[in-house]
């Protein structure tokens, strides 16, 4: 079995008599894209922290590459912090040669990949303006390019599509894609579930500082839609939350004649739709895969 690239066993996080995060586990598989998944307040950020060593946990391990983190582990990984940080006074250049220096790059490569950095993402003629006079387009670029500089196998990534236009989400999603095939490993939350079911190989679902689902995710979604149906009916959606084998209704307000239904395990789909049929006029009820998003929903109210 494949070493992970990073595993967090047991860790808890408490500040006063408010628990952060509470025993979270998970391991993130080598080569993949891993969604570090919740609502605002659920813990992720404070997660990262702990993983980054920027502020300890209570209790639990972070092990990187199979055995304990170390903080000289810390200087070969990306990190990109929710709480964006940039020397605004430094030229964009020297700003991202001083990173790659910090990550341990000689002066002249860290020079040398500043300016491929900055070719790459279209700021070579910017290079010698003070970052405090970039637009924060601009701006989240040079972080970007601080973050991957020195070429990390491992990046963990807080929140990093926010406050991106949509041109530089689809840039910095092809440089997240670019790295993944070569075998590097992607961590990074979000709270936005589009994003995540779009890149992310595995997830781990956190809601009130604990971790409620962790897995890859097309097993996740496998496992989810087998009891997972598609109604398209006329008549009162809402009452087929009383019917017998039907664990959670999910009406979508948009349509009015649409739901996703969450059977019971040992519901009978067929004895559902006798039932269903007694009172709607159903046009379609078929087993369908569902959304990432409405996974998510449907955790977190488990969990609650």
């Amino acid at each position: 079995m494949t070493t992970p690239a990073l595993e967090l066993i047991g860790l808890r996080k408490a500040f006063g008599d408010f628990v952060a995060v509470d025993d979270v586990s998970l391991a993130v598989p080598a080569g993949t894209v891993f969604g570090l998944l919740g609502p605002n307040g659920a813990g992720k950020t404070t997660t990262i922290r702990m993983i980054m060593d920027i502020i300890a946990p209570d209790a639990g391990e972070v092990l990187l590459a199979g055995r304990p983190r170390r903080r000289e582990d810390l200087e070969r990984v990306g990190y990109l912090p929710e709480e964006r940080g940039l020397y605004r006074r430094m030229t964009v250049g020297d700003h991202l040669a001083f990173l790659g220096e910090l990550h341990g790059l000689a002066h002249r490569e860290a020079v040398a990949r500043a300016g491929r950095w900055l070719e790459r993402l279209g700021l070579a003629d910017r290079a010698q303006r003070k970052v405090e006079e970039l637009s924060k387009g601009l701006q989240q670029k040079v972080q970007i390019a601080g973050t991957l500089i020195h070429e990390p196998q491992l990046v963990i990534l807080d929140e990093p599509f926010s406050g991106l236009d949509p041109i530089n989400q689809v840039l910095f999603k092809d440089l997240l894609a670019e790295y993944r095939q070569e075998g590097r490993t992607i961590l990074f939350s979000t709270h936005v579930m589009e994003q995540a079911e779009k890149l992310c190989d595995s997830i781990g679902l956190i809601s009130q500082g604990r971790a409620v689902l962790v897995g890859e995710l097309a097993e996740i979604k496998r496992r989810e839609g087998s009891n997972s149906y598609r109604l398209v009916a006329d008549g009162p959606l809402d009452r087929t939350a009383g019917v017998a084998g039907v664990a959670e209704v999910v009406v979508d307000p948009r349509s009015g004649d649409r739901a996703r239904l969450f059977l019971a395990p040992d519901a009978d789909p067929a004895a559902v739709l006798r039932a269903l049929v007694g009172f709607l006029a159903v046009r379609d009820f078929r087993s369908e895969e569902p959304a990432l998003e409405e996974i998510f929903v449907k955790a977190v109210r488990d969990a609650a």
